[in-house]
């Protein structure tokens, strides 16, 4: 799975269309460097690939998306389907809990 790296405008374009996950980070955050090894190492079961997005959005260098969608913990994970945020959670997240949610949501 390739992980995204989004700024302002490749955010709102990547969220608008289907499933999209999307981690709010910041360099410094030593468990959102957790988070991101899981995410890099994410295998998507078949029924997933090529159809759900996964991004990251540095929260430092894009605050005005973060306080948009009220990050005020990191790292936090969005969920969007069709632009609207759909689920979210806060922490680390553990690679089964990533894509049983995104299983969930797919229909």
């Amino acid at each position: 799975m390739t992980v995204e790296h989004f700024d302002a405008t490749s955010f709102q374009t990547a969220i608008e269309r289907g499933i999209t996950l999307v981690d709010f980070w910041a360099v410094w955050c030593g468990p959102c460097k957790m988070q991101g090894a899981i995410l890099d190492k994410l295998e998507l079961p078949e029924a997933l690939q090529g159809r759900v997005r996964i991004g990251k959005l540095d929260i430092d260098a894009f605050p005005a998306v973060a306080a948009q969608y009220r990050v005020q913990s990191i790292p936090t994970l969005i969920l969007f389907k069709d632009g609207a945020p759909i689920d979210t959670m806060v922490g680390v997240q553990r690679a089964d809990t990533l894509i049983d949610k995104l299983t969930q949501r797919l229909d």
